[in-house]
């Protein structure tokens, strides 16, 4: 009676990676977690989901609803193929199929708001297209370094290394593993480093990783 679309997204070889469940970490670079006022070597992960359906691949998205301050955060984003529970860091680099370019949308303004109320962040990150991606490249060996890099409008925003997380690929998934169960079509948004900041109608973002096929796209009016 009902059709429902299965959320997925691109890969390079054009087959299509499906979605099952989106997973984020915060403060993962120690310059973007000073930047948010934390002490990025005291406090422990922070985690948070998105829907499925929240993956978008568009190259034009219209501008979020019910804000007056989006931000983009470019981040690494790992697919996976396996999953478990309480995986050691090798069963979970073994879980890796692939990589993808990703930002994560925020509506800073509702995240502030939650943040004073003690409240969820679901309505200032699980929104419509928040989940940014690009096409996902299959590989399943750990990256621990390459350029990370957003531009906003040509100009560079962001500019770091993945080397810099404080948390690694496989201590992200490992730890994450702890509060769900892992499983294939998972995408895990790997954290953001320092030079977040606000986005307009009509501004063009592209986030470059490493060697990974670039992300980009244009928020509309």
């Amino acid at each position: 009676m009902f059709t429902l679309r299965q959320p997925s997204i691109p890969v390079v070889d054009g087959r299509r990676f499906p979605v099952r469940r989106i997973f984020c970490i915060g403060k993962n670079y120690a310059d973007h977690a000073i930047e948010m006022g934390s002490d990025p070597k005291s406090e422990p992960p922070v985690f948070f989901t998105k829907p499925a359906d929240a993956a978008c691949s568009a190259r034009e998205i219209p501008f979020p609803l019910a804000t007056e301050d989006l931000h983009y955060e470019a981040e690494l984003v790992v697919g996976l193929g396996a999953g478990g529970t309480a995986l050691s860091d090798k069963e979970a680099a073994a879980a890796i199929v692939g990589y993808a370019c990703g930002c994560d949308l925020t509506r800073r303004d509702l995240q502030a708001e939650a943040k004073e109320r003690r409240a969820p962040w679901d309505l200032a990150k699980a929104f419509d297209d928040s989940a940014m991606v690009g096409k996902l490249m299959p590989r399943n060996d750990v990256l621990t370094a390459g350029s990370i890099e957003l531009k906003l409008n040509g100009e560079v925003r962001q500019s770091a290394d993945i080397s810099d997380m404080i948390w690694s690929i496989p201590e992200v998934l490992s730890r994450l593993s702890r509060y769900f169960e892992l499983r294939p079509g998972d995408l895990v948004y790997t954290g953001t480093p320092a030079g977040v900041g606000a986005l307009q109608p009509e501004d063009k973002v592209e986030v470059a990783i490493a060697d990974l096929p670039p992300l980009r796209f244009t928020l509309l009016e």
